[in-house]
């Protein structure tokens, strides 16, 4: 049974900020530098959802300084926690048993990583929120925020805090706190991809009327101790190719940074079309390559962890404004997909967001447009920066890894030294939920069993992700009709949640005989990665906050 509603208490600052990673602490500090020079008093809050501050950030990371230089041009003077980088710089494609290095001259400049530093990105945004709470930013982390609070005019007032303490059939534990309000002028949305309130305020304010679908990958990341011997700081290097067939994009990354450590990890595409393809076995196969697994014999594993990224490009930002705030990051999607970088891009986005904020709010206004926003986006270094690899993605989609890179790279250099494409803006066409084709005409995947030694299965991975959640909440992932993973995604799709989650939260179960399946949810188990909210066929899975703290607590990822 549901209890009675509980009048929720309220907290007013100037800018509220949902998310407390690159982009949303930038924000926070660009806010404050520049009341300081305006000797404006403006506040500012930043409402993060895991345990503490880095906790959820998940990312390869090569990180381009160019935000870092703009927020704080003496960050290395302040430790700012950039501490490798890139020596090496290496591309290579792969076949099943062999490999072929690309070399670097035929890469535009862009791609080049020469400049850039291998680091923590987790460790990068706790940095960020020291610098922030030395300025006088507030800083709750611990804080899901379930919902958006609107004005009687429709525009956005604020956000509130879940509920603490209810238990699983929705009842008010003897642990029951009600959530609070917090309102802002302007609110700023740096949930990341696929975020529970920027999905909310799109579809509210119909934020991607004008534009392509999103697009996403998933990057699924494990962080390995290895052999000092075998240890080579500062090198980067990428994969196309195996284990993903032709049709199916995405590829890896390999980076040696810190003591002795190394962040490996594997981006599959979402608009897959295989049904039986698990991308998280794809990883654990990848790293049986001959090139690959005699870098972890010997090492250690450290942790894993798995997140959706944006990669629809410049076609797929949406509408940034609404009526109160904005959405900065990578919950407006600046990824640039080829770089596989976004940090850089997410920093500058919320700053030119704190700029447009700080105008508005010293002049008196609140709960408008923030039209200087997504006027400086327009001529700023992110849509340079994603423009002239905007038809990357759309290449790989209908020529497939091969002939897809080869059309992009032109398309690139055409950039580059021309500043147009031959080819103008390519559109994506259809969301990836619906790339799936049925299962009987589909091939399947019979994955290799893990070694335990350098491949391993999701109940060990999810282990050293520290994900924790309180058992007796109510289940964060929802479905809208719980009939159709049986009913529908099963027959159709051999209930592909099985396979593209990468925590195995979802499974069939059935009877000794094969008969009454029943689909079970382990919500314990989820790292938020929000791959099922994007990848479920029938667009039946809502992924919303669980009680706030719970998820991964990822160290130095």
């Amino acid at each position: 049974m549901s209890e009675p509603a509980v009048e929720r208490e309220s907290m007013e600052y100037d800018v509220v900020i949902v998310g407390a990673g690159p982009a949303g602490l930038s924000a926070a500090i660009r806010i404050k530098q520049q009341a300081a020079e305006k000797g404006a008093d403006i506040s500012v809050c930043v409402l993060e959802k895991g345990s503490e501050v880095g906790a959820h950030i998940l990312s390869g990371a090569v990180i381009d300084p160019i935000a870092i230089n703009d927020l704080f041009p003496d960050w290395q003077e302040k430790g700012c926690p950039l501490e490798t980088p890139v020596t090496d710089d290496r591309f290579y494609a792969l076949s099943a048993s062999s490999k072929l290095r690309l070399p670097n001259f035929m890469f535009p400049p862009l791609m080049s990583n020469h400049g850039n530093y291998i680091a923590s990105l987790g460790n990068v945004c706790r940095w960020l929120a020291e610098q922030a709470e030395a300025l006088g930013v507030e800083i709750y982390p611990g804080f899901a925020i379930s919902e958006v609070i609107y004005n009687d005019d429709g525009s956005v007032k604020g956000v509130a805090t879940g509920d603490f303490g209810i238990g699983r059939e929705g009842e008010h534990k003897d642990t029951y706190t009600p959530g609070m309000e917090l309102h802002g002028k302007y609110t700023l949305i740096a949930e990341g991809a696929r975020g529970s309130l920027a999905k909310q305020l799109i579809a509210k304010f119909e934020l991607e009327r004008d534009c392509e679908p999103q697009k996403y990958g998933i990057g699924i990341k494990e962080l390995w101790q290895i052999a000092p011997e075998k240890h080579k700081p500062g090198m980067v290097m990428h994969t196309l190719g195996w284990p993903l067939d032709n049709t199916t994009g995405g590829g890896s990354f390999l980076y040696h940074f810190g003591d002795n450590m190394v962040s490996v990890g594997f981006v599959v595409h979402l608009n897959y079309k295989n049904p039986y393809l698990s991308p998280f076995d794809e990883f654990q196969r990848y790293k049986q390559h001959p090139l690959i697994r005699p870098t972890f014999e010997g090492g250690k594993r450290v942790s894993y962890g798995a997140r959706a990224i944006t990669e629809g490009g410049l076609q797929s930002v949406p509408k940034l404004t609404f009526p109160g705030g904005a959405l900065i990051g990578c919950s407006a999607g600046f990824m640039n997909v080829p770089r596989i970088k976004g940090s850089h891009n997410a920093m500058e986005s919320g700053m030119l967001a704190a700029d447009a904020a700080v105008g508005a709010v010293t002049a008196g206004r609140q709960f408008d447009e923030l039209t200087a926003y997504t006027e400086a986006y327009q001529t700023s270094e992110i849509h340079k920066d994603i423009k002239r690899v905007r038809n990357v993605k759309p290449f790989l989609t209908k020529f497939g890894t091969i002939v897809g890179t080869m059309f992009g790279g032109f398309d690139m250099w055409t950039n580059q030294l021309f500043g147009f494409s031959f080819f103008g803006t390519l559109k994506h066409g259809k969301p990836d939920f619906a790339a799936l084709e049925n299962a009987a005409s589909a091939n399947v995947i019979d994955y290799p069993k893990p070694d335990g030694v350098i491949s391993f299965d999701k109940p060990s991975s999810v282990f050293i992700s520290n994900t924790n959640h309180e058992e007796d909440q109510p289940v964060h992932l929802t479905l809208k009709d719980p009939s159709i993973p049986i009913a529908v995604n099963l027959p159709t799709w051999a209930e592909p949640a099985q396979r593209f989650c990468p925590a195995g939260v979802y499974e069939v179960l059935a009877d000794d005989d094969g008969s009454n399946p029943r689909f079970q949810i382990n919500a314990q188990n989820c790292v938020h990665c929000k791959t099922c909210d994007i990848k479920d066929p029938s667009q039946n899975i809502n992924w919303v906050v669980p009680e706030g703290g719970g998820g991964p607590n990822y160290p130095n990822m």
